[in-house]
């Protein structure tokens, strides 16, 4: 498993998005992205992250810092996802784990005592050269939003 480090380059790995076109962090160059792993669509800690940051869209947008959301789940469930919460943010379908594995995301996890391969919760700002500036890793989702757009606005001043 690979473990991303602060300074490292973002991976540059196409998936499909939401609206079927192919896409990866290096077509966003010039631009700050926020990467950010999430286990299911239309699970309730997934959706209330991806409200949040559809909440701050704007705040996001005036850093030139482009939002990306990463699940497992297929580009007709994300559509379906965002529709239904009216989100703003693109979501990218990593089917076969090779992003949240080139992330070091995709871990084994334990619920009641049955293991299972999954996504952690994670979240990466990458700056406008590729590189990594921050991680995030076991998000926990109040005020995460929040703290990225901070991070964002520093590294973008």
């Amino acid at each position: 498993m690979n473990e991303m480090t602060e300074g490292a380059d973002a991976p540059n790995i196409a998936l499909p998005a939401d609206n079927g076109n192919m896409m990866s962090v290096q077509d966003l160059n010039g631009q700050q992205v926020v990467l950010y792993f999430y286990p299911k669509d239309d699970t309730p800690g997934c959706t209330k992250e991806a409200i949040a940051f559809t909440a701050f869209l704007e705040q996001f947008a005036d850093q030139n810092t482009a939002i990306l959301g990463v699940s497992p789940d297929t580009v007709v469930k994300h559509g379906k996802f965002k529709a239904k919460h009216d989100l703003g943010v693109t979501l990218l379908a990593d089917e076969d784990h090779e992003l949240a594995n080139a992330y070091g995301v995709w871990v084994e996890k334990n619920m009641y005592g049955r293991k299972y391969m999954g996504i952690e919760r994670s979240t990466f700002l990458i700056d406008k050269t590729g590189k990594i500036a921050k991680i995030w890793r076991k998000v926990k989702v109040a005020g995460h939003a929040e703290a990225v757009l901070q991070e964002a606005t520093a590294l973008n001043n």
